[in-house]
């Protein structure tokens, strides 16, 4: 039977795993093991200094939340590090992150009267800076950079951004929040999950306390909520809300919200909230593609100190397709690893650690295959194909090569255009409706198409 701490631990555990991808909380959370609660403070045992350093500056906000909701607010945390495995000789280090601070269920000391001082802090990693600027990303940032600008004052009120899981909303949401406050000190800008937001309102209603609620929330100059499709099927939760929205958007002051899908795609939520949802701007922000895969992992690993092979960052950006936080863990567990074990990171370790973390798949047919085979059948080098050479032969194998990367790979236009010469998405799409549409009178080319196709899947 697990003693009181574990089970809390365990609860603890359950937040932080629902918050974090699987490979960040299997590296930096499934090991950790709780050891005392005495006196408002929590020991945590960690491997190495190496580990709470890490979670100190990238997860403390995530881990004092967890710790503040099971624990209780005023608790403390001290992590002690194992040196000795066999006699359990270990040292302290003390947190100096937020769970030795006290929060009420506000965030602030007094709702009704909310200072910049008060309001709690923007992710300092969150910045247009270490934003990464890419085509799938390119209308949302463009509008977030305006809405800095002029919070509350451009057509993009509220500024409703929206994509799945790890693709960097809650980043640029973030990342507006600090550019408002670098333009203007004084601005109160909050930025709030729908859940925090939801427990809020359930705490501020059981205790009488609605109108400090909405007090504190109307007090604010741009208001972040992050998430907004938890508030599905709250019924208070959104009449509440639906009243803060009117309020500061009447002021003039700016709503940001992010989302899991676009404002049509939204159940559960009440119609008049939908209709405001769609007032601003709604922009997406796509999967990301190889280019931007890889320009973020290059900035991560700058960020970190981390040196990598071209071999294994080309590895990692052509396999690591859905989410950014998915990129993230795998560069944390790769660090990990080879703190811990004094190991080198090299390909065989990055396959390893991929294969946890993603599902990898089969084999496939390549855009280098594609230009590998076109190349032969058109007696056209390689470097032609993907140089600025537009003679008409060329020009032809490479229309074709763009075509059979379309549809034999898996590879975005995006992606296909950067393996052959860093070529625009337009222009590979131009190639793939020259092929298609030139196929239908051609005979020849249609003949040739078909033996390529035909030898790229077999």
């Amino acid at each position: 039977m697990m003693q009181p701490i574990q089970q809390q631990w365990a609860q603890c555990q359950t937040i932080l795993a629902d918050n974090l991808t699987a490979s960040a909380y299997q590296t930096w959370f499934a090991p950790i093991v709780p050891l005392q609660y005495a006196e408002g403070v929590l020991v945590l045992q960690v491997k190495s200094q190496f580990v709470a350093e890490y979670i100190e500056e990238n997860y403390i906000p995530l881990l004092s939340a967890a710790i503040y909701r099971v624990f209780g607010q005023g608790t403390r945390l001290e992590y002690r590090v194992l040196i000795d495995s066999a006699s359990g000789a270990g040292t302290s280090l003390p947190s100096a992150g937020a769970p030795a601070r006290t929060f009420n269920q506000y965030g602030v000391s007094h709702p009704a009267a909310v200072s910049n001082d008060d309001l709690p802090k923007l992710n300092e990693l969150y910045t247009f800076d270490s934003f990464i600027a890419g085509e799938p990303n390119k209308l949302a940032r463009t509008a977030g950079l305006a809405v800095a600008k002029q919070p509350g004052y451009t057509a993009f009120n509220p500024l409703f951004i929206y994509g799945g899981s790890g693709v960097g909303k809650t980043h640029l949401a973030c990342a507006i929040g600090h550019q408002a406050l670098a333009l203007n000190p004084q601005a109160r800008v909050l930025y709030v999950s729908a859940n925090t937001f939801k427990l809020q309102f359930q705490d501020a209603r059981k205790e009488n306390r609605i109108p400090d609620f909405l007090n504190f929330y109307q007090s604010v100059d741009v208001l972040i909520v992050d998430d907004i499709q938890y508030f599905a099927g709250l019924k208070g939760t959104q009449d509440t809300f639906f009243h803060i929205f009117n309020y500061l958007q009447q002021s003039r002051k700016q709503l940001i919200l992010t989302c899991d899908r676009p404002p049509v795609e939204l159940k559960d939520i009440e119609e008049r909230l939908l209709t405001r949802f769609k007032w601003g701007l709604s922009a997406e922000i796509a999967r990301p593609d190889y280019l931007l895969r890889k320009n973020i992992l290059l900035s991560k690993m700058r960020r970190d100190g981390i040196m990598l092979s071209d071999e294994i960052v080309d590895f990692i950006a052509m396999n690591v397709r859905e989410s950014v936080r998915d990129l993230e863990g795998i560069l944390a567990s790769l660090l990990a690893h080879s703190t811990l074990t004094d190991r080198e990171i090299d390909l065989p370790l990055a396959e390893q650690v991929v294969s946890h973390i993603v599902a990898m798949q089969p084999q496939t047919t390549t855009v280098d295959d594609v230009l590998h085979a076109v190349s032969q059948h058109y007696n056209i080098p390689e470097k032609a194909l993907v140089a600025q050479n537009r003679s008409k032969d060329i020009a032809l194998a490479r229309h074709v090569a763009a075509y059979l990367s379309k549809q034999l790979t898996d590879s975005s236009l995006t992606e296909i255009g950067f393996r052959m010469g860093r070529r625009t998405h337009a222009t590979i799409l131009h190639s793939i409706d020259y092929v298609r549409d030139t196929m239908e009178f051609d005979p020849v080319l249609r003949q040739h198409v078909a033996q390529l196709q035909s030898a790229l899947q077999h």
